[in-house]
């Protein structure tokens, strides 16, 4: 296990920007509820945005001026037709031009490096392996980022850098207290990217991470309650409420790893313990099995995907029996949060749609609150490139949430 003691990092020469702070309340003002009113409606008129926010429209024109002088929205030609009487109906929209956020996500064998723009659409992403030893796995993020980004970033200002990892991850304190798989524990991401990188660095678990995208760009778009599954090397579940994803103290909410769901006589769990959801479904656990059942060559899950492509029936029927116990969980889920909807990230449900029935059928035979099973429980909006979008969504959920933050900062950097 790699702990803090164990690091031998070279030293920072600057300290590191403090990140935005996490929004605990909803509030951003104005201007976060007409950005995030464009976001998810635009192009809009400053009159539509008013009926819609409730605001005045002087107060639309102040807060629309403000983000177009910050670079996070634009103004769009007048629409074509016949001239109307009295001003023009100048639509505003999202700005992706200038802004950027930068994501790096730590899964078990590569870190995947992202741009992302104010959409959450990625400009450019890939993928690096490493070792797993976190001293190692920092030290290669500081060194390969500063081009990654050079390359990439196109002109456009870094917002911030977001890491995303699965496990336990303390958000406050941009810690990684214990991922399992790969035996780190109490690592500070934060303090040693930041000083590096001299970006605001926003370390979250990718359940949240994802949720927090699903909310702003996807499945959650306009809604309030989310659940969010994931289901990789690592199982969590995120949790949204009144368009804010729950944490809980150090940021210990969402871990259904060891759900009962497989009874005592199910895989056994690393925890000591039988049954347990991530023994149950991991990629490791999967691909394990599969290997020892002699369906692919080596313990590697990407070749149960790759088998289960070319049609193979013992691959295929191990990627249905996932998704049933998956199923399962998300019915436990459905009916303890009742969301508006849940979202599952798993590789079968993303490379084989087909496979979905066998999901829904779980959640049909087990949910007591779920009617509608494929309206209540859908996959990822973000597909193959689900991490990326993770990474890049921690910072850019700052900025929708209190965009002025974003001037607060720019004159922190100049001054």
């Amino acid at each position: 296990m790699t702990a803090v003691s164990d690091f031998s990092l070279r030293p920072a020469l600057v300290a590191p920007p403090a990140p935005l702070p996490a929004d605990r309340s909803g509030e951003g003002g104005g201007t976060a509820a007409v950005l995030r009113t464009v976001l998810h409606g635009g192009p809009l008129a400053r009159t539509a945005l008013a009926r819609t926010t409730g605001l005045s429209p002087a107060a639309v024109s102040r807060y629309t001026a403000e983000l177009i002088g910050l670079g996070l929205l634009r103004e769009l030609p007048p629409p074509a037709g016949p001239p109307r009487a009295g001003r023009p109906q100048v639509p505003v929209d999202i700005d992706p031009s200038h802004h950027a956020a930068c994501g790096v996500h730590i899964a078990l064998d590569f870190t995947t490096y992202a741009v992302v723009d104010l959409r959450g659409r990625v400009v450019a992403h890939e993928r690096r392996p490493h070792l797993g030893e976190a001293g190692g796995v920092l030290d290669d993020i500081r060194r390969h980022l500063p081009r990654f980004v050079a390359r990439h970033a196109a002109g456009r200002s870094v917002l911030g850098l977001g890491v995303v990892t699965g496990g336990w991850v303390d958000s406050e304190q941009g810690t990684v207290v214990e991922h399992t798989p790969l035996g780190w524990r109490d690592v500070p991401v934060r303090r040693v990217l930041g000083a590096a990188t001299r970006l605001p660095v926003h370390v979250d678990g990718h359940a949240r991470a994802l949720a927090q995208a699903e909310l702003l760009f996807g499945a959650g778009a306009g809604r309030s309650e989310l659940v969010q599954l994931f289901v990789g090397n690592v199982v969590d579940a995120a949790i949204a409420a009144g368009g804010t994803v729950l944490r809980g103290r150090r940021s210990g909410a969402g871990d259904v790893a060891h759900l009962a769901l497989g009874g005592p006589a199910g895989h056994a769990c690393a925890c000591g313990r039988r049954g347990c959801l991530q023994a149950a479904v991991s990629e490791l656990a999967v691909a394990e099995r599969a290997f020892g059942a002699g369906i692919i060559p080596a313990p590697e899950f990407q070749l149960l995907i790759a088998l289960a492509a070319e049609g193979n029936r013992r691959a295929i029927r191990v990627l249905r029996e996932r998704l049933r116990t998956v199923g399962r969980a998300a019915a436990l889920l459905l009916d303890l949060i009742n969301p508006e909807v849940l979202v599952v990230a798993e590789q079968a449900a993303i490379h084989f749609p087909e496979l979905l029935p066998d999901l829904y059928e779980e959640v049909a035979a087990h949910s007591h609150m779920c009617a509608d099973p494929e309206r209540a429980v859908v996959p990822t909006t973000f597909g193959t490139r689900v991490l990326a979008v993770a990474a890049g969504a921690v910072v850019l959920d700052v900025v929708y949430r209190r965009p002025m933050e974003l001037r607060t900062a720019r004159t922190a950097r100049t001054a």
